[in-house]
């Protein structure tokens, strides 16, 4: 994933990048009447994820182009608790790091000229995982966009919390599917 490292530095038009005080809104218009919150239903309209791998149950905030912060409510109903571990479930680290992902994909969905397109992993880097999430507990995951390169990368930085103490946090890097 070498060809990710100079991200931050736009080299071709089309290029996007937040550095110091710069800011992606001079660069992306968000319309006055943009929606902050987002429904299970409309999550759905832009993201492809079905049962049992839609991660994400609602957006509470939203910042077009920028941010958005969404939860998952943890439920010992998840199929993964059957194995993950018998007598003492624990939300796997890579489902939590996938929740993350698909919040960063609201963003990314909505960014001018990829509507529809669909974004996959490209790379996952510095993440660490700080304490367990368990069946019960609500995970609130913040992702911001870091850069976009030739609308065909993206770069975030995920931070997952629950009743305010830092679970999970990384970097998270996507490509565009053609």
């Amino acid at each position: 994933m070498s060809t990710l490292i100079d991200v931050n530095t736009p080299t071709a038009p089309g290029d996007l990048a937040i550095e110091g005080n710069q800011d992606l809104s001079s660069r992306i218009s968000t319309p006055a009447s943009a929606k902050t919150q987002l429904t299970i239903e409309e999550i759905q309209k832009l993201l492809p994820h079905r049962y049992p791998f839609a991660l994400v149950d609602k957006i509470i905030e939203y910042v077009p182009g920028k941010r958005a912060i969404g939860i998952k409510n943890v439920t010992f109903n998840e199929p993964h608790f059957q194995g993950h571990f018998p007598g003492r479930p624990i939300m796997p680290g890579v489902m939590i790091v996938e929740a993350m992902a698909q919040v960063g994909g609201i963003v990314l969905t909505q960014l001018p000229d990829v509507e529809g397109n669909l974004f996959v992993f490209a790379g996952i880097d510095k993440v660490r995982f700080r304490r367990p999430v368990v069946p019960g507990d609500q995970l609130v995951m913040s992702v911001e966009l870091l850069c976009v390169k030739r609308r065909r990368f993206g770069k975030m930085q995920a931070r997952a919390e629950v009743d305010g103490q830092l679970v999970t946090e990384g970097e998270l890097m996507f490509s565009l599917v053609d």
